[in-house]
């Protein structure tokens, strides 16, 4: 469990990632938040380290048009 502010950080950091993703493609959204979330539990708390995280799960994400 994360504490108030982190969870701040890794929401903001996964919609920052995610902007210019639909809202409808919760499959690309779920598998960057996770890819995220994974990077928090193993003890990167960088805003920085999490958005290439996030940009590199981004880029791996499925998506219906593939």
């Amino acid at each position: 469990m994360f504490d108030p502010a982190t969870t701040a950080l890794l929401r903001a950091v996964s919609d920052e990632v995610c902007e210019d993703v639909s809202r409808h493609e919760t499959a690309a959204r779920t598998h960057v938040a996770s890819r995220i979330l994974e990077a928090a539990t193993n003890g990167d708390s960088s805003p920085e380290k999490l958005k290439q995280v996030g940009r590199a799960a981004l880029h791996d994400a499925p998506t219906m048009w593939r």
